[in-house]
């Protein structure tokens, strides 16, 4: 066993432990957002309606159709089910809220669960709200995608429709940016005694990466809109190339060892440097390596294709050239970077089953957060407001039998 991986054997520091978040959300930004909160010590209380929100049952699924997707972004939370129709079960919610002091959403335009309205009953609220678009319309990662640019940069060379990413990369972003403005907010409370309201507009995630990344003030100053690249890397030298037994590999060459290291491996020192001479170019400037990449790429593409997996998997592994073979899901899950790694711990996941989870993606202290499972709907609700409201029996009872909370596994 490594000595990182013994180490997740001992208890990891959890820097938020003692602090309480309600998150009333669904999809991906705001409940990975609580997840990683959780993750770092916080407990995170998950509010639903009573039958679960539209994310509850989303692909994908077990054979039996309890969702795989679920379980994976609500791990280590508190699950409540409440009527947030009824004013009953609105008032509970915003006791939770209050007694927390930190709300996470991305369920805009609900005035009882709005900054002004819960600011009335704790001065020092920490609001986070997530929205769509920046003038408050509703959006999700694929159409903010789409508005932005990247489909239509993405995708081979000579094609003329846009493609969608898989990863929904503006959800992932701005779930941390969500954490991230948590932390910061805490740490604002904890020094003027003020909260905050925070709003994080999902298409501001998306335009803001954009403009940092170039692709925006390329057209702002330069008047030029980015090309389509296929596996190529803009303004270096990047691509994939197949072995002659059929497996494919991504290298880049980022710097002029790397460059240096590839053509050495590859063989083709002397071939590159006449190409050079012939093009009048210096490919010690990464620009040029760019500039000429299909001519580099058709000198290196022999070598590729005369050589095994396996022989160029050990020729680039003593060389600075930064690549990784292309693998699939199936294939991942399967190698070592899964299976021997410390972020990874076997989870018993009740209706999914056992598995390995990752837990928080940070070693802090030396130790990786480990996957705590996530609950059904309805699974902490009595007990949440018995701790958190101070509610008899009785009166959770009650509750549940108006249909004001739902307690247990209750799905609709």
């Amino acid at each position: 066993m490594t000595e990182a991986a013994a180490s997740s054997n001992h208890e990891p520091t959890r820097p938020l432990a003692g602090l309480r978040i309600i998150e009333i959300s669904s999809f991906v930004a705001v409940p990975l957002a609580g997840m990683t909160l959780a993750q770092l010590g916080a407990e995170v209380v998950r509010v639903d309606p009573v039958g679960g929100a539209a994310d509850y049952h989303r692909w994908p699924v077990t054979d039996d159709g309890h969702s795989i997707y679920w379980a994976g972004l609500n791990k280590g939370k508190r699950s409540v089910a409440a009527d947030m129709r009824s004013p009953e079960g609105q008032q509970l919610v915003r006791r939770l809220i209050a007694g927390s002091g930190v709300l996470i959403t991305n369920v805009i335009g609900r005035q009882w669960h709005s900054y002004d309205e819960l600011a009335a009953l704790r001065p020092d609220l920490i609001h986070v709200e997530v929205s769509g678009r920046a003038d408050g319309g509703t959006a999700v990662d694929y159409t903010v995608n789409a508005a932005v640019g990247f489909p239509l940069v993405t995708g081979p060379a000579e094609l003329s429709t846009p493609v969608n990413h898989v990863l929904p990369a503006w959800d992932v972003s701005c779930g941390l940016y969500v954490a991230l403005a948590v932390s910061a907010a805490l740490r604002h409370r904890d020094a003027t005694g003020e909260g905050a309201r925070i709003s994080i507009p999902l298409e501001n995630v998306a335009l803001a990466t954009a403009g940092n990344l170039g692709f925006l003030t390329e057209v702002m100053v330069n008047g030029t809109s980015r090309e389509r690249l296929g596996n190529s890397l803009f303004g270096t030298y990047g691509q994939h190339f197949t072995s002659g037994d059929g497996a494919l590999f991504m290298l880049v060459a980022l710097t002029g060892r790397h460059f240096r290291d590839l053509t050495e491996v590859t063989g083709t020192t002397k071939a590159v440097a006449a190409l050079g001479k012939a093009l009048g170019a210096d490919f010690t400037d990464e620009g040029q390596r760019y500039t000429h990449r299909d001519a580099l790429t058709g000198l290196f593409t022999l070598w590729f294709s005369e050589h095994t997996a396996d022989e160029i998997t050990a020729a680039l592994s003593g060389t600075s050239v930064l690549w990784e073979r292309y693998r699939s899901f199936a294939e991942t899950a399967a190698h070592a970077r899964v299976t021997e790694n410390p972020l990874f711990t076997p989870l018993e996941q009740p209706r999914i089953g056992r598995y390995l989870a990752p837990g928080l993606p940070m070693s802090i202290g030396g130790v990786y957060p480990a996957a705590v499972p996530a609950p059904a709907l309805g699974d902490d609700t009595a007990a949440v407001l018995a701790e958190h409201l101070g509610l008899g029996a009785d009166e959770i009872a009650a509750l549940t039998r108006s249909g004001t909370v739902a307690t247990g596994s209750v799905e609709k």
